[in-house]
């Protein structure tokens, strides 16, 4: 891992992270292959992880992908090289659960970052590449977006989480529609149902996405994080288990300098720091 003199900087194995002003931005740069989630991306993901999980100025995290694709999904060239090893055990069912294992534990990771992170996808996110999307807080999308969950063509079963992060969030119908066709979703069909949250021009998508990502940096730290925690424990917790919670993460909220500078702003009738509605002139649609 490089890193530039200011330390803010990082070139990985087939990408790249950035890190200003508390936000970091975390690129898939394999556009050749169409940046495919392979073993040397998802050690990247590893990487990405140590340092913007342990770096408290950070509070948003982007995603995306280079050269108008997102993430075209699983290496298939990884997978024939596995199904051509003479070697029987590289591609064992035991490899398999163990590889999906290992990814496992990061996406876990990407999922509970106390940060909120939000996918910015131009062109392809197939298979891996849409599970990988749907581990964020937000998806936004250029027009040519293009969501498939391809793993059924390929005689698959969709990994990655895809199946508990999807069903969760369009419901079990649309969920089936998706994976049991394995058809491809536009931009506009996935803000329908939605996946995406916003989509916006292709030119602007990233300058867009890091406005919203500013407008975070800015928000109450402690409380965005707490109410992202509970809300990946909702569909699993009771009415007093989710009760309990939100008392605790009140009492820490209500103790904070955020918190207090936001009553006394609002009392005084003066704009609060934290405030979603910003005008964009390039388009905004939001879910």
């Amino acid at each position: 891992m490089a890193q530039d003199m200011g330390g803010r900087e990082f070139a990985l194995s087939v990408s790249y992270l950035r890190i200003a002003r508390g936000v970091a931005e975390f690129t898939h740069n394999d556009a050749p292959h169409r940046n495919p989630l392979g073993s040397a991306l998802r050690k990247d993901y590893e990487r990405m992880l140590d340092v913007v999980g342990n770096d408290s100025t950070v509070k948003c995290l982007l995603l995306n992908g280079s050269g108008g694709s997102f993430c075209a999904g699983g290496d298939i060239r990884e997978m024939r090289a596995r199904m051509s090893d003479s070697d029987p055990s590289s591609h064992s069912p035991d490899a398999t659960r163990r590889r999906l294992e290992a990814a496992t534990r990061w996406l876990s990771r990407l999922r509970n970052l106390d940060v909120i992170v939000i996918a910015c996808v131009d062109g392809p996110a197939y298979g891996g590449g849409f599970s990988l999307a749907l581990h964020a807080d937000f998806i936004l999308a250029s027009p040519r977006a293009d969501f498939c969950m391809s793993f059924i063509r390929l005689g698959l079963v969709p990994d990655f989480g895809a199946i508990y992060c999807l069903s969760r969030l369009v419901g079990l119908a649309a969920a089936r529609d998706i994976f049991l066709t394995g058809r491809c979703l536009d931009a506009q069909t996935a803000h329908s149902m939605g996946v995406v949250h916003s989509v916006f021009p292709q030119e602007s998508l990233m300058s867009n996405a890091r406005a919203i990502a500013d407008t975070i940096r800015r928000g109450p730290t402690e409380a965005l994080a707490m109410t992202k925690a509970m809300l990946n424990r909702s569909l699993e917790s009771d009415y007093s288990a989710s009760s309990l919670m939100e008392s605790y993460a009140q009492g820490i909220s209500m103790a904070s300098p955020y918190h207090k500078q936001a009553v006394e702003a609002f009392l005084k009738r003066e704009p609060l720091r934290y405030e979603w509605d910003i005008e964009r002139p390039d388009g905004l649609q939001t879910a």
